[in-house]
Parts: C-alpha cells; structure tokens; sequence
C-alpha cells in the first residue's frame, strides 16, 4: 500500500517542489550557512547522512565540505535532480524510506540531517522513536543529528489563518489549507496551473504529526544525547543533538 505522504508527492508536491523553493543556488547558500550555524565543520571528514535529502539542498553543501554525502529519499525525480547537480561531489543517493536508512549506511557517521519538515511525515510518534534510535546506533562518539521541522503542536492556526499562499508566478499559484486533528494536521495542497489559456485545479492532501518540540527533546536527551534546541530557517524549530557515548 503507497503511504499519504508518497502518493501526494506522486501525484502534487514532488514535480513542483524545486519550483516552490525557487531560486535554488540562493537555498543551498541558506543551507550552507545553517550548516555552520549548527556547528558543522567547513572542512569536514567521514559519512555524512542526509534524511529526505530532495534535490539535494544540504547534501551539496555538505559534499562540498568534505563529507561522503549518502542522500535518502522516498521521491526519486528529486535525487535525479540532486545527481545531476551533484556533478563529481562524493554523494551517493538512495531512494528509500527514511526509517530503512540504517540498512543503506554500512559505516558509522559523522552527521546525519533531517532538514526541513521532513519528519513531520513520518507516520506516528512510534516511527519517529524507531528513526532517533537508528541514528543513535550510527552516529560515532562525538557526531552530530541535526532536525528541524514546524511546531504544529503549540498552537493550531484558526480561520482564515489555515489559509497560506506558498508560491506564485504567472503561471503557477500553491496555496495550502491545515485542517487540524489531536495528533495530526492534514495538509491539503491547492495547485492552480495555467494551461494555454486557461487554469487547471489539482488538489491532494497528506498528514503530518504535530510534534511537540519538548517531546522531541526529551526523546533524544533519553538516548543519552546532549540536545540544545533552537530557532532554526523560516520559523521551524531546529533541535541539534550531540552523540555522547
């Protein structure tokens, strides 16, 4: 069975995606310098992971600091981008889902990144445990998780605030609305394209969890890792977390 999330960005979000960030050097130069905001050395050594790496905004920034980048995702138009503008950077992409990256990563890493809101996708609270336990089990001593996602748990938006506008040009308008459950909040994405004269709707909608940051702090600090918690790009929460054993 295609989980929600897979089949959305089958069917809506994965074929406009690099359109709705927009200009894509200026967004792996934000991911460069969150990099070095994290603590992310510039001339770094060993594995590198990046988790829903997409086209590749982290895992290049990465690669170009010394890093052997294995990128993982479950949409695989977006690694075809990332390897075309990987060129001959060290990356080796991997379509899989997020909770199946240990098996593909056979060595102990330096880094692993899960950016954006990428683990508001997952399907439960459960998985994302199964996924904080993985990355404790590859991280070396010393090495580094870094997470952001949006805090849909503190506040649910409300009437016409559920309403927002992602991106639009000539051709092209994204508007979402968030509809809000106890522990999910279902994303329903509006897409208007013009087609010749005239404009076509496609709309499609998915899951994501509501994710307390308190909880994904004490979920990590209960692995035995030094967390610090923080404001990360674009009002997300940043949550970068210290392998100490």
């Amino acid at each position: 069975m295609v989980s929600p999330v897979r089949d959305h960005y089958e069917k809506l979000l994965g074929p406009v995606y690099s359109w709705m960030v927009g200009d894509i050097d200026a967004a792996m130069s934000r991911a460069d310098a969150e990099l070095e905001a994290i603590g992310i050395p510039a001339n770094g050594t060993g594995i590198a992971v990046d988790l829903g790496a997409g086209f590749g905004m982290h895992s290049v920034p990465l690669a170009r600091r010394g890093y052997q980048v294995t990128a993982v995702d479950a949409y695989k138009p977006l690694l075809s981008e990332l390897e075309a503008r990987a060129g001959s950077l060290p990356i080796r992409t991997v379509n899989a889902n997020l909770l199946e990256f240990k098996s593909h990563v056979p060595q102990p890493a330096a880094v692993i990144l899960c950016m954006g809101d990428t683990l508001t996708h997952l399907p439960d609270t459960a998985s994302v445990e199964a996924l904080f336990k993985a990355i404790s089990a590859t991280l070396v001593p010393g090495g580094l998780f870094a997470v952001t996602f949006r805090d849909y748990a503190s506040a649910a938006l409300k009437g016409d605030g559920r309403f927002i506008l992602v991106r639009s040009d000539e051709n092209r308008i994204l508007t979402c609305f968030l509809e809000y459950g106890e522990t999910r909040v279902q994303v329903h994405d509006v897409l208007h394209e013009r087609d010749g004269g005239q404009w076509r709707l496609r709309l499609s909608n998915y899951p994501k969890l509501r994710l307390s940051p308190e909880w994904v702090v004490t979920a990590l600090a209960s692995l035995g890792f030094n967390v610090r918690r923080e404001p990360g790009l674009g009002g997300m929460v940043r949550v970068i977390a210290q392998q100490m054993h």
